[in-house]
């Protein structure tokens, strides 16, 4: 059995969980050169608080770190329409609305579902930029080198080396813990959503678009790392102020000295509780 039909087992394993419990469903969607493995903690305390959590991986998510950097031609060629649509279809199997919680690019699909009126609430944590977020600071366009550097990327999985996982998520803590992250979550990335980011603001039907005026979009809150090279302050922040016509709940919170390994470093818990914190009221 291959492991993409590994994988769609799972996901089907995981909604059948999810409707049997009646609960509230949490969906987590994970980002570039990270697997659903990243979640765990995080589903963890999710239930502990009274939802029921699916990890779904990206259409060709190996299931294991190892699988990933053993082949990473497999997870190539995935685009931002391919990979939200997965998502939609698996949110269209659960028996209720769920909250979404994404990160990175997972934060820009958390939002691209939320404005198709598909959550209950959704947090998305330093996301990547949609269609009409204008700043390009010099650290995001550094820490997406090493895939934009080569046109040739476009059709590949793309791994980072330690220094280039230092610079991009793991800025903000120990070298020593950012070695252990590298090795327990770092994988190749698909290259083609981030060169379908870099031009979304030259392109009128750029797949990497959000319907930021969706009054059915639900509460979004947007979580920014203070010291994130990958997704800087002005990029989240630009994301939270393009939503200035919604009615719904729109928050924007910055977690200080903090980087965009922050939902998998020292520091997860706090970034958790925050997204917690924000989607109670809502329940």
């Amino acid at each position: 059995m291959n492991e993409i039909a590994t994988s769609s087992q799972s996901d089907a394993a995981q909604i059948e969980r999810a409707n049997a419990s009646g609960k509230r469903p949490v969906v987590f969607i994970h980002g570039l050169w990270l697997l659903p493995n990243s979640w765990e903690r995080w589903a963890g305390l999710f239930e502990e608080a009274g939802l029921v959590a699916l990890t779904p991986g990206w259409p060709k998510d190996p299931e294991t770190v190892a699988a990933a950097n053993a082949d990473p031609l497999a997870m190539a060629n995935q685009t931002i329409r391919q990979v939200a649509d997965h998502y939609a279809a698996i949110i269209g199997q659960l028996s209720m609305p769920p909250v979404i919680v994404g990160h990175s690019f997972g934060g820009l699909l958390a939002q691209i579902l939320a404005g198709r009126g598909l959550a209950h609430a959704s947090v998305a944590i330093d996301p990547a930029p949609f269609r009409g977020v204008l700043p390009l600071p010099f650290s995001a366009l550094k820490s997406a080198s090493p895939v934009l550097s080569n046109p040739a990327n476009r059709h590949k999985a793309v791994p980072l080396t330690f220094e280039q996982f230092r610079y991009a998520f793991a800025n903000a803590v120990s070298e020593q813990e950012a070695r252990e992250l590298y090795d327990t979550y770092a994988v190749p990335a698909p290259g083609a959503p981030l060169f379908q980011a870099a031009v979304a603001n030259f392109n009128p039907w750029s797949e990497d678009q959000v319907d930021v005026r969706n009054p059915s979009r639900g509460p979004l809150l947007i979580i920014s790392g203070q010291l994130d090279h990958t997704v800087p302050h002005a990029v989240a922040h630009a994301a939270y102020a393009a939503y200035h016509h919604n009615p719904g709940v729109t928050e924007f919170i910055e977690m200080p000295g903090r980087g965009h390994a922050l939902t998998i470093d020292h520091g997860w818990r706090e970034v958790a509780t925050t997204a917690l914190g924000f989607i109670r009221p809502f329940l």
